[in-house]
């Protein structure tokens, strides 16, 4: 029973929302950096992919993350639209608002980003995986180049793709030309591509990206999940 001078309980934050994620999956990154940016409180469950917990599935059958579970039961399955979610809530920092751009137009570029240059990602990282008949590794690497040549020719004027600070845009993207300048570091570091090499560390060295790369234990049923952001 409640004392006179007990603290008045909070139930808003007995109930939070529930983000599966994975640490490294570049989707979770990006969305995880949206939520961090907002300041919404979730509770985090990170997820092992080769033993994707059943909770996981009843809420989203396609068993990819992340996936969100609003408190009210609602589920959101795309990562671009977790962190639309989460900025149309709070953006203090302003990345659904460009200084030289439209929402819209930074929705296009990601839209380029998770269409074709995601499939030539894929190719040039996992050539086992693909097709018999498929291009091959470095033709995959070539074609994912004209994308990464089109942020360079973006970034010439200004330090981000739409402004001079970070927009949706440039959190949504960088975790997938991550994972590309990866795949052979000494080949992309020869690239001429000095603004979008300074874009990219600047993207890993912000402090939104060390916060949401924390390592978590695997989420197992019956276990409530990590608070998130920390």
């Amino acid at each position: 029973m409640a004392q006179e001078n007990d603290p008045p309980v909070d139930l808003r934050a007995a109930a939070r929302p529930v983000l599966y994620s994975f640490r490294r999956c570049p989707y979770a990154m990006r969305a995880r950096m949206a939520i961090a940016a907002s300041g919404q409180a979730c509770e985090l469950r990170e997820v092992v992919l080769r033993e994707k917990p059943a909770e996981l599935l009843a809420a989203s059958p396609k068993g990819t993350v992340p996936v969100l579970v609003d408190v009210d039961g609602r589920v959101i399955e795309q990562s671009l639209d977790i962190m639309l979610w989460a900025l149309r809530r709070n953006d203090p920092e302003g990345w659904l608002r460009p200084a030289h751009s439209t929402l819209d137009e930074m929705l296009a570029l990601i839209a380029e980003c998770d269409g074709d240059f995601k499939r030539h990602l894929d190719g040039y990282k996992y050539p086992e995986r693909q097709p018999v008949a498929d291009a091959g590794a470095e033709s995959h690497r070539a074609r994912g180049a004209l994308f990464l040549a089109r942020l360079e020719t973006l970034l010439q004027t200004r330090s981000c793709l739409h402004g001079d600070t970070p927009g949706l845009a440039d959190i949504a993207i960088a975790p997938f030309v991550r994972q590309f300048a990866q795949v052979d570091a000494a080949w992309f570091e020869a690239q001429p591509w000095l603004r979008l090499h300074a874009w990219l560390a600047a993207r890993l060295e912000a402090p939104v990206f060390a916060r949401v790369m924390h390592k978590y234990p695997p989420w197992h049923p019956g276990q409530r999940g990590v608070e998130f952001p920390a």
